[in-house]
């Protein structure tokens, strides 16, 4: 599996705090199967230019000194688009070496021009990946049709798969409908991974889904290649997938 969102990269934002921290779930991921890890601090669009990448490279090399089996790691961001029409072309800005960026807004809504904003990144040539849009205040499926339409490649947090309340219905119906390109497990040094809900859904009949899911999406877009389109689940597992994590 790849993991192209997490926050494990210690003590810089409100994910791991430690090194100490980090490890344990870094070997957890490997046992998991969790082949690359891209390790994304929060930064906000409007402070790009000041982003403390020189320093976080270092931060990363004493990890990878710490952690020297799987998963690879892989420096990017997670960034809010806080201000629209921030230059984000800079390439230590992206995901690795790639052109993608991790995007997100803020959960009490996204702001008005949402989908310029992320015309205009693309159009920038840049590869917008928007981190959990189930999580956003007013998110619905046409606008994710409408953001999949243009270019915008969809990353939804698995444990919003068995969440409640409105942002995991909406996490199922995206999952059920082929909208979700990529599954990340945004780990800020806790429990959340990959590992259930793909052990889940390969027992199901799952598997094409979930090698693009987990794999074969992350991998592509890493490699500065469009995402292939995931099957939409077969009826009925959506609800079966609702009652076994009690959502």
């Amino acid at each position: 599996m790849i993991d192209i969102h997490s926050h494990l990269l210690p003590g810089v934002d409100d994910g791991s705090p430690s090194i100490e921290v980090s490890v344990p779930v870094l070997e957890r991921f490997g046992k998991d199967g969790v082949a690359i890890l891209v390790c994304t601090p929060h930064l906000n669009a409007s402070q790009a230019r000041s982003a403390p990448h020189a320093e976080y490279v270092d931060i990363l090399a004493e990890l990878r000194r710490a952690a020297p089996r799987m998963p690879e790691l892989r420096l990017g961001w997670e960034i809010m688009l806080d201000s629209p029409g921030v230059d984000l072309t800079s390439p230590t800005l992206t995901l690795g070496d790639s052109r993608a960026l991790l995007v997100e807004f803020t959960r009490g809504g996204m702001p008005r021009g949402a989908t310029a904003e992320l015309r205009r990144i693309i159009r920038s040539g840049r590869t917008a990946i928007l981190a959990h849009p189930e999580r956003y205040f007013g998110c619905t499926l046409e606008l994710v049709h409408e953001w999949r339409s243009i270019g915008v490649v969809i990353q939804t947090d698995a444990s919003m798969l068995n969440a409640r309340g409105v942002p995991g219905e909406i996490a199922r119906a995206m999952l059920g409908g082929g909208l979700i390109d990529i599954l990340a497990s945004d780990n800020h040094g806790d429990h959340r991974s990959l590992a259930a809900v793909r052990d889940w859904l390969i027992e199901r009949g799952g598997t094409a889904q979930v090698d693009l899911l987990t794999n074969t999406n992350a991998m592509l877009v890493l490699n500065d290649e469009d995402p292939l389109p995931v099957p939409p689940l077969k009826p009925g597992l959506v609800d079966r997938f609702r009652r076994f994590f009690g959502g």
